[in-house]
């Protein structure tokens, strides 16, 4: 038996047995003692739940609040911003799943994003599960007990997560909310410095090498250090946009609270629309992001991130950026483009954008 199918066995049976004898409650608990957040989203948007955290721990500020996350994004929370415990889990390890559903029952759970891990809140014996409205297969949902509808207005979405919960806003995010994580030590580059962060979760956000190479040579002459970042697999990106091996490259060698270390000396990180430049803003790195397919609306700082120093870099409207699907949710307000390199020759939405909006960018966003 495969893992990913041990880990959905264990959890459509728990959560059959759990609801079987207590139904859930269609009322929120008023003072929740025990909360989950269940999802199984990449690094970006994991750090888009960020809004959330913040509002329940002010409105519950006793709560036990438990976030799952990938393991290996725990050394990011290993310092609780928002006293949030991460809690390992991955589909891919079965263990994960044991080792929740051992946890204290829940009094809340908040399903962000894809609705199938509501059926892993009901069985971890949450009383109480909201999420979004309309995610499809409808079986989904049906340990949804409250369903709300996505947004009918431009939205970022980790505001829009946060409207699961009821209540005000929470503050914004300032310099300090989050934590600085514990990370062995690595050689950082001499300030100034920026970090060029060329990696991307798919090749239609990826930037030309040479602009790459013009950006770095630009911020060099401005007396920046320059700082490659890539991924463990992305080593080659940073050899097709520095050749001769100019610049130090950090690609690969770091874990992600040691990325979060050398985001936070940076001068200005630039990095693509990937989960890289959600870390640079828990940093309050000075962050320019550029947006190909997605959008810089959904994934921007919207509420909550609006003191942060970041800008966004991208052509708008643009003629393929089109589709109105957000996690299988038809919205219509959305534009963004979720298609695959089979259907999508060629990124034109990251060839439009040039090294002349990106250098604008840094040099406003290092003014500031």
């Amino acid at each position: 038996m495969g893992e990913r199918f041990e880990s959905r066995m264990v959890a459509v049976t728990r959560a059959f047995s759990r609801r079987g004898g207590a139904p859930g409650e269609k009322q929120p608990p008023a003072d929740p003692k025990r909360i989950l957040i269940a999802h199984n989203l990449l690094l970006g948007d994991t750090l888009m739940l960020t809004p959330l955290l913040a509002k329940l721990r002010a409105l519950h500020p006793g709560a036990d609040i438990a976030l799952l996350a990938n393991p290996s994004f725990l050394p990011l929370y290993s310092a609780h911003p928002y006293g949030v415990r991460a809690l390992p889990y991955t589909p891919h390890q079965s263990q994960t799943t044991h080792d929740l559903l051992e946890e204290p029952d829940f009094d809340l759970a908040i399903v962000p994003g894809d609705n199938r891990y509501s059926w892993l809140a009901a069985a971890s014996g949450a009383r109480h599960v909201v999420a979004h409205a309309g995610d499809v297969p409808w079986t989904k949902n049906w340990f949804v007990d409250d369903a709300r509808p996505y947004p009918s207005q431009p939205a970022a979405w980790g505001d829009m997560v946060s409207e699961l919960v009821d209540g005000p806003d929470p503050p914004p995010f300032r310099e300090g909310d989050w934590p600085a994580p514990m990370a062995d030590d690595f050689a950082k580059p001499n300030a100034p410095y920026a970090v060029l962060h060329v990696g991307a979760s798919t090749p239609l956000k990826l930037w030309k090498p040479e602009r790459w190479r013009e950006l770095a040579a630009t911020l060099e002459r401005s007396g920046l250090a320059i700082a490659w970042s890539a991924g463990k697999n992305e080593t080659a990106l940073v050899a097709e946009c520095d050749p001769e091996g100019r610049y130090a490259s950090y690609a690969g060698r770091l874990d992600l609270a040691q990325l979060w270390h050398l985001l936070k000396g940076a001068a200005v990180l630039v990095a693509p629309d990937t989960g890289v430049a959600h870390l640079g803003r828990t940093a309050f790195t000075p962050t320019v992001t550029l947006y190909g397919p997605g959008s810089a609306v959904i994934c921007g700082p919207g509420r909550f991130w609006r003191e942060a120093p970041v800008r966004s870099v991208t052509v708008d409207p643009f003629e393929c950026r089109d589709q109105k699907i957000l996690f299988r949710r038809e919205i219509e307000w959305v534009r963004r483009c979720g298609r695959s390199t089979r259907e999508c020759a060629e990124p034109r939405c990251m060839h439009a954008i040039g090294v002349p909006a990106v250098l604008s960018a840094v040099e406003e966003i290092r003014r500031r």
